[in-house]
């Protein structure tokens, strides 16, 4: 049994009135995005029953939030990011309002969803460089790395559950239903940032915007080993773009079909918890090298793939693969929101994002085909050998393992207000 000492560094962002709800309100929005995952296949798939349709839906999300991402960070860096996140939260939740009310009239048109699909993607590319930017003014400097990690255990926890519960809306009383939810714990993410008491920040004034951009482009570029970070990530993204594709395929042909890709799926939720877990405690001293280090699990996960093991094999490697990615994650958003100056980190996050989303989309549009060319296994190999190596060789990078873990009081940004952070009780209340 842990004692409440042990407890209490790791869950500590909690006993922050501020932290605590953000964190409240990003997991009820996560639980919400976990269901209409489900919610969207079904309701779509309803109408014509075409997976064109479906596929059609996801990029009119996918498109604009892409296009968009540069514009959201520009303005994050601009206006309070709180501001941000709650006008793009309000406009994501009018918009799920308006399709289960659609859904529920039964009178739904695929131009429906995707005009939907298209407000939210816009919507989520101001909020996720806002959301990067606004978590170090919402928790103490010396917890920085634990809120991540917790937001991703939340996240993690939100896709084992809100799969489960979408299922048994959409079977018990219709997919409506779920978006109806959707656009409730929108709501309840707009309250909590509303809530939150952050001193504002003077803002410098603003300049042309193709300006602002032009700076924030010089803050990724002025640094070497944020540059070859991001051009890893870009390779390394490929892994997970075949993993999805290729892998149920392979799990289809080789295994117990859906069944089994379930219980992968459940093992990829799983490892995220145990990722997020570890991340709680473990704080390396040069956070991207170990950063590139789990993450050379996921080419790896891959490799194992395409051996067709023995299922339980298989499963243990989906959950390290996992794994890794969480604690990657975090460490990597803490490195950057240690090391970037608070007045363009909303500018440089949306690189980021941008490049995350953009490799997705080009590694799913070519795994296919070249595993029809040379089967899923070789396909799996080469996208192992091409996200795999650039990890391997962004390791020898002299500036990357420069990079260390920075102190509170050391990294660039906006110190704590004196009296904003509330007293830490000492019950030792996790």
């Amino acid at each position: 049994m842990w004692s409440a000492m042990q407890i209490r560094p790791r869950f500590g962002p909690l006993l922050e009135m501020n932290y605590r709800r953000l964190w409240v309100g990003q997991t009820a929005s996560a639980v919400g995005d976990a269901m209409t995952v489900v919610a969207l296949t079904f309701a779509v798939l309803a109408i014509s029953g075409s997976a064109a349709d479906l596929g059609i839906v996801l990029a009119a999300n996918f498109v604009p939030r892409s296009i968009l991402l540069l514009v959201g960070g520009v303005w994050a860096d601009r206006l309070p990011r709180r501001t941000i996140m709650v006008a793009a939260d309000v406009v994501r939740a009018v918009a799920q309002l308006g399709l289960a009310l659609s859904i529920l009239s039964g009178a739904t048109e695929l131009w429906v969803f995707v005009l939907v699909a298209a407000i939210t993607g816009a919507a989520s590319a101001f909020f996720m460089p806002a959301a990067t930017g606004l978590i170090p003014e919402a928790v103490s400097r010396a917890r920085l790395q634990q809120a991540n990690a917790l937001l991703n255990l939340s996240q993690s926890s939100a896709f084992i559950v809100g799969p489960v519960l979408a299922g048994i809306l959409v079977a018990g009383i219709g997919a409506g239903w779920v978006f109806i939810v959707d656009a409730a714990t929108f709501v309840i993410s707009a309250v909590s940032l509303l809530l939150l008491r952050i001193a504002r920040v003077p803002r410098e004034t603003p300049q042309p915007f193709l300006a602002e951009l032009r700076v924030g482009w010089r803050e990724v570029v002025g640094r070497t080993w944020l540059v070859a970070s991001l051009a890893a990530f870009l390779f390394g993204n490929l892994a997970y773009a075949a993993f999805f594709v290729l892998a149920p395929v392979v799990v289809d042909r080789d295994f117990n079909g859906a069944a089994d890709w379930g219980l992968l799926m459940g093992g990829f939720g799983l490892g995220g918890l145990l990722g997020g877990a570890v991340a709680l405690r473990w704080r390396p001293v040069r956070p991207l090298l170990a950063t590139f280090a789990v993450l050379v699990a996921a080419p790896l996960g891959l490799l194992l793939l395409a051996s067709i093991p023995p299922f339980v094999i298989l499963l243990l490697g989906v959950v390290g693969f996992a794994t890794a990615t969480a604690i990657a994650n975090t460490l990597w958003h803490t490195t950057l929101q240690q090391q970037v100056p608070e007045e363009s980190l909303s500018r440089v996050s949306s690189y980021d994002w941008m490049i995350s989303l953009l490799i997705f989309p080009i590694g799913s549009a070519l795994a296919g085909p070249l595993a029809d060319l040379l089967a899923p296994g070789p396909a799996l190999v080469i996208f192992a050998g091409l996200s795999g190596i650039p990890l391997l060789l962004v390791l020898a990078v002299p500036s990357v393992r420069a990079i260390r873990r920075r102190e509170p009081e050391s990294y660039p940004g906006r110190a704590p207000e004196p009296g904003s952070e509330p007293a830490v009780v000492s019950t030792g209340a996790g």
